[in-house]
């Protein structure tokens, strides 16, 4: 019962440390926007694998590696793109 929500954790914790690497690679000094992205991509990944695809299901831990994936993807673009003054 005490691990009900582990994968949820799990997942937070995952893309937070992906975050403050991507943040820690690139030099900046922007961990909030870095969070923000992956954050965003988390969901995005998430969405992918549980709606879209079918892929996974709340149940066990293959929707974390979705929603990992999908914030190293939309932090790629977003310092790939981002507009650097």
């Amino acid at each position: 019962m005490a691990l009900e929500y582990a994968d949820i954790v799990a997942a937070a914790v995952g893309v937070f440390v992906i975050a403050w690497i991507a943040d820690l690679l690139t030099g900046r000094r922007g961990l909030f926007a870095a969070s923000l992205v992956a954050g965003v991509g988390a969901l995005c990944g998430w969405f992918l694998a549980v709606r879209v695809f079918g892929a996974a299901t709340m149940d066990g831990f293959l929707w974390t590696v979705w929603a990992v994936g999908g914030a190293v993807l939309c932090l790629s673009a977003f310092y790939l793109f981002r507009n650097t003054r």
